[in-house]
């Protein structure tokens, strides 16, 4: 049996609304394995994006645990998150998140500079990664001389350089077209088939079905589809 990667007991995330106290997500209990390709569908307003935030700790909890790779990281300072965020957590967002200034080999680059790995070696483990996700031709192009397909692969290279523990991508093919979109997800189900954990946000149930499990999260409540 696998281990488990994250765990999530009883968490909750509620807002203070002027007078009011609105519960965005409720008492989720969660626990993903190493290896796993899981989705979490749901629509607009449903709390995903929340949950999505909460996981890749850029938002806490305000009840409930959160244990990532072993350890309970709901509560940590902005330091020691900010160093988990950057070696555990690979993102990948729906509008690629790259700098427009910099070429795919320096935007793969980028993550590892806030690591203090040397120059030569950074550059060595980007260009394994870009040319892991098929874009050795492309290492000098900027972002601009890129298709919105090489573009979101760029930062999945990106997301990919630090090794970590979880991939977290947010609605990955939202900006492109539907071939594209198929070729990206051809791209996601073959890092799963290496080992690869990876957390999809996406409100497209065409696209959760590339997942090996399903999670519908509707009104801040998460339950599992099951295989029809």
């Amino acid at each position: 049996m696998s281990e488990s990667i994250l765990s999530l007991e009883n968490l909750s995330k509620s807002y203070q609304v002027g007078e009011d106290e609105q519960a965005v997500l409720k008492a989720i209990n969660l626990e993903i394995k190493k290896g796993e390709f899981i989705s979490v569908l749901g629509p607009s307003g449903s709390g995903k994006s929340t949950l999505m935030n909460i996981v890749g700790l850029l938002d806490e909890p305000t009840a409930g645990q959160y244990f990532l790779s072993g350890k309970k990281v709901d509560h940590l300072d902005e330091s020691e998150l900010a160093g988990i965020r950057n070696k555990e957590i690979g993102f990948i967002f729906q509008q690629f998140q790259l700098l427009h200034r910099l070429n795919a080999l320096q935007n793969v680059e980028l993550p590892l500079i806030y690591t203090g790995i040397a120059a030569k070696e950074r550059r060595k483990r980007a260009e394994e990664m870009l040319i892991r996700v098929g874009l050795e031709e492309k290492l000098r192009n900027l972002p601009n001389q890129l298709s919105g397909g090489q573009q979101q692969r760029v930062a999945i290279a990106r997301a990919l350089v630090t090794e970590p523990s979880i991939l977290l991508a947010d609605e990955p093919t939202g900006a492109l077209d539907q071939k594209t979109g198929q070729q990206i997800m051809m791209l996601f189900r073959e890092l799963h088939e290496e080992g690869k954990t990876i957390i999809m946000i996406t409100h497209d149930m065409e696209v959760a079905k590339n997942s090996s499990r399903i999670l519908h999260i509707l009104d801040g409540e998460l339950s599992e589809v099951k295989p029809s």
